[in-house]
């Protein structure tokens, strides 16, 4: 999910507190713990479980950035976050990074003044609606009510698919994805139009998730991840290292069950030794300990261990793998050699 709104305004904090804050890592150390910010609220990405302790797959990536920096994946405080509040919050300092299902776009990344740090799950902006409406295609959907999240790129989304395809439609402006859930059940708007992935978690909460139909189409490109602060490379480089430290070790058949034993001595392959820090000085390269990836997959695993717990095809989100399996795979999952 996205937004373009005060861009002009958010950029210019976003520029100064890049500047003022070019040494995160330091902070981070500091204070001991990592403030990262995410939703407000979605099942299987981000969310507090019955216990009041936030899990999900954006979770799980803050939790293995907080291993890899603090040694620590539970020294993390997480800050939630709306589509409109999310990257004023990035840019004051409030958080260190964005961890929340956030759209990698131009402006975001010039504009705006943030640095994004990868893609850990390509999406689509999808339709949910009722099975009973009798709807099998967006294109079914002239004249309808949709519940839309304001503040984001969503709405833009949103009024390109109808005016390029000459329907019609009547937005009903959201804040959160429970308002949103909470509309959408209540009869307020015909369809809910967010990221595919969203559907599924939302529609996993409802009692009769059977009776809501995800449309077939897929009308944008939604590559999410994570992003800091313009200005501060050290830091951008450790969360983007992380991220693909996941990714790669999912790649060489490193798991959170033999990350310990495959650490403890060097093995056949130079490059699982390198991410696991037994060969060369990666870690001091980013101004980290040499075990930081070893951490960070302990953290929660790798990142097929992290999508299979809480988003994949055996949990009540049911996501395939798809574009997000590993390239070895045919998936666009692809992390850069460590050399």
């Amino acid at each position: 999910m996205k937004t373009t709104v005060f861009l002009g305004t958010v950029g210019a904090a976003a520029l100064a507190a890049g500047v003022a804050g070019a040494a995160t890592l330091d902070d981070v150390q500091e204070r001991g713990t990592l403030n990262c910010g995410v939703t407000t609220g979605l099942v299987g990405f981000a969310a507090p479980n019955a216990s009041g302790e936030w899990e999900g797959f954006d979770v799980a990536l803050c939790r293995a950035v907080a291993a890899a920096v603090l040694g620590d994946p539970t020294a993390v405080e997480f800050v939630p976050t709306t589509g409109k509040t999310r990257f004023t919050a990035l840019a004051s300092g409030e958080i260190d990074m964005l961890a929340r299902n956030t759209t990698w776009t131009f402006s975001r990344d010039n504009d705006l003044g943030f640095e994004f740090n990868g893609i850990n799950y390509y999406d689509g902006q999808g339709f949910l609606v009722p099975r009973d409406l009798g709807v099998t295609s967006a294109m079914d959907l002239d004249g309808a009510t949709v519940c839309v999240q304001t503040g984001t790129t969503t709405e833009l989304n949103l009024a390109d698919f109808f005016r390029k395809n000459n329907i019609s439609y009547e937005p009903v402006p959201i804040e959160t994805n429970a308002e949103a859930q909470q509309q959408y059940l209540a009869g307020a708007c015909d369809a809910y139009t967010t990221d595919a992935s969203g559907l599924a978690a939302t529609r996993a909460t409802f009692e009769a998730p059977g009776d809501h139909v995800i449309l077939p189409e897929i009308i944008s490109k939604e590559p999410l991840g994570p992003l800091v602060r313009h200005g501060d490379n050290e830091w951008g480089d450790i969360v983007r290292w992380t991220l693909n430290a996941l990714i790669a070790a999912e790649e060489y058949g490193v798991t959170s069950a033999n990350v310990e034993d495959m650490a403890s001595a060097a093995g056949d392959s130079p490059e699982v030794n390198r991410l696991l820090g037994t060969e060369g000085n990666l870690g001091e390269m980013i101004g980290l300990e040499s075990d930081w990836a070893v951490n960070a997959i302990s953290a929660g695993g790798n990142y097929g261990e992290i999508f299979a717990q809480n988003i994949g095809e055996d949990t009540p989100i049911g996501l395939a793998r798809g574009l997000n399996a590993q390239w070895t795979d045919g998936g666009l999952l692809y992390a850069p050699p460590f050399r």
